[in-house]
């Protein structure tokens, strides 16, 4: 390894690092999950999915890396200790946790022209759950035994994922919205208790993207022709970048934030959303 390299690899390096990433049958996680694997990580897969999991963990191992699915569902707890306790035998300790399940569900989202007054409550709440509490159940399962580390060895890294849609009004997403805002003051909230509790042996962070396209909204924002639709028109108009994200643009960031080079960054809510946070729209 030469110098440059070896430098890279301080700030960097993940090589030999376990990972767990929660929804990583969808989109954005299995390009995070992908890129830890790249970057030397062993990688747990996280979904209620079973195949999709399988299919991911295989075409990683191809690659060269190092995969397992464990099929489990984030707002199980039981599953989740069984997954814990696997991960233990099959992988070693854990290092890095990537809460990426979540996302918004089609009766929590608002028709046009309709009236937040009449959001069904229960679609509300499941979008919530899924979202906050999809993150915090997983988050106390996990987190614990991440924290229990030595002071010489390289910190534990939990990431959440967020959204710009904490921050800023997105018309006909009133459950996600409010969810993700309520995960980047968890993300906030636990950074400072665990600093407290166990100094820079184990960080928290928050990835917040912007308008990425993904098998969830493909439909919403494409039309059957391949077209932006209207609504994606208006989002890539208030976008400085001018056009909508691909999942391994989140994967740079990721790699940040779960290196030894970030190791005094905790609490951290990292926006990557082609300037959509920065901008007024005029």
């Amino acid at each position: 390894m030469n110098s440059r390299e070896a430098y890279l690899d301080e700030l960097f390096g993940l090589e030999g690092r376990v990972a767990l990433v929660t929804g990583a049958s969808g989109s954005i996680g299995e390009a995070l999950a992908r890129g830890l694997a790249a970057s030397g990580a062993k990688v747990g897969l996280l979904g209620r999915r079973a195949q999709p999991l399988e299919d991911l963990a295989s075409s990683i191992e191809r690659d060269g890396g190092t995969a397992i699915a464990f099929p489990a569902d984030v707002l199980d707890r039981t599953a989740l200790e069984g997954v814990r306790d696997q991960i233990s035998i099959q992988l070693g300790r854990l290092d890095i946790l990537v809460n990426g399940a979540g996302g918004n569900l089609p009766e929590a989202t608002l028709p046009d022209g309709g009236s937040v007054f009449e959001l069904p409550e229960s679609a509300f709440g499941r979008v919530v759950d899924l979202n906050l509490m999809g993150t915090v159940l997983p988050t106390q399962v996990f987190g614990a035994a991440m924290a229990q580390r030595e002071a010489d060895e390289p910190s534990g890294s939990i990431v959440n994922i967020s959204s710009m849609a904490a921050d800023r009004a997105v018309t006909r997403v009133a459950g996600y919205s409010a969810a993700k805002a309520a995960v980047n003051a968890f993300t906030r909230w636990l950074a400072a208790a665990t600093a407290h509790a166990y100094g820079d042996r184990l960080r928290v962070n928050a990835i917040a993207p912007g308008f990425f396209l993904a098998t969830q909204n493909r439909a919403l924002l494409l039309t059957s022709e391949g077209q932006p639709t209207a609504r994606a028109r208006a989002i890539i108009e208030h976008t400085p970048a001018g056009r909508l994200g691909d999942p391994s643009e989140l994967v740079s960031a990721l790699i940040w934030l779960c290196g030894p080079g970030a190791r005094f960054v905790t609490g951290a809510v990292v926006p990557v959303d082609g300037g959509f946070g920065a901008f007024s729209g005029v």
